[in-house]
């Protein structure tokens, strides 16, 4: 990942996010052998030499990952390969993340020198749970797909072969669910992992979604044994 494209890429998970006939986002790496292999080292001269260089690359860094966060859209990596570095980040501010059996997840920042900070350290945290941070962080080695299930890094890890059937599949499902749900639990959970959570605002999307045509669309198609179709509103 260069700067370029962080900011490329936020650019374009935004356009998403406006976007109202998306209803779910996977993001995956090109070619196949990786998610994303890190930072593109060869730039750091560039783009990271300085104090006002790292500020700006942070920052781009930073406005990828609150798309990602912030965005009312569900989100899945499909995680095939190299996972590392960036590739990490990224992959902890998706909602779900498939992998397949060849994927390799690493934080290598101690065998960089470079600072790893707050936030980024706290997602893992919160995702994987002190114990596995701290070895991940600590160490910068490699981890399997395998490690990676045990530890929760991933929710689940396929063949390479059925995965992007399984995350077709996946993101289907979600796609078929109410859109106004969607959000409220991703909010709530997001919400849930802070120290004073906006309660107010959660309670209000839940009765957005009893007061909506969706609700009752919901409940119709229930009792008619058909499948409902869901408008988000």
């Amino acid at each position: 990942m260069s700067l370029d494209m962080w900011r490329g890429s936020a650019t374009e998970l935004e356009a998403l996010e406006s976007d109202p006939a998306v209803r779910v986002i996977v993001l995956t790496g090109a070619g196949g052998k990786a998610f994303v292999s890190g930072a593109d080292i060869s730039k750091f001269e560039d783009e990271r030499a300085t104090l006002e260089a790292v500020a700006e690359y942070n920052a781009a860094v930073d406005r990828f990952s609150t798309a990602l966060l912030s965005g009312t859209k569900p989100t899945i990596a499909m995680i095939r390969g190299f996972c590392v570095g960036g590739g990490v980040g990224i992959a902890v501010c998706c909602d779900l993340r498939i992998a397949n059996d060849a994927a390799r997840f690493a934080v290598p920042a101690a065998k960089l020198g470079l600072g790893y900070g707050y936030e980024n350290v706290r997602r893992i945290v919160d995702l994987v749970g002190p114990p596995f941070a701290t070895e991940m962080l600590l160490t910068a080695r490699q981890f399997d797909a395998a490690e990676a299930a045990h530890a929760g890094l991933v929710n689940r890890v396929v063949p390479d072969a059925d995965i992007h059937h399984t995350v077709r599949e996946l993101a289907e499902t979600i796609a078929g669910n109410a859109p106004l749900t969607i959000q409220a639990v991703k909010r709530i959970l997001r919400e849930s992992h802070r120290e004073s959570p906006d309660v107010a605002a959660c309670d209000a999307l839940v009765r957005k979604c009893f007061e909506s045509a969706d609700y009752q669309e919901g409940r119709r198609a229930f009792m008619e044994k058909r499948k409902p179709e869901f408008r988000g509103i």
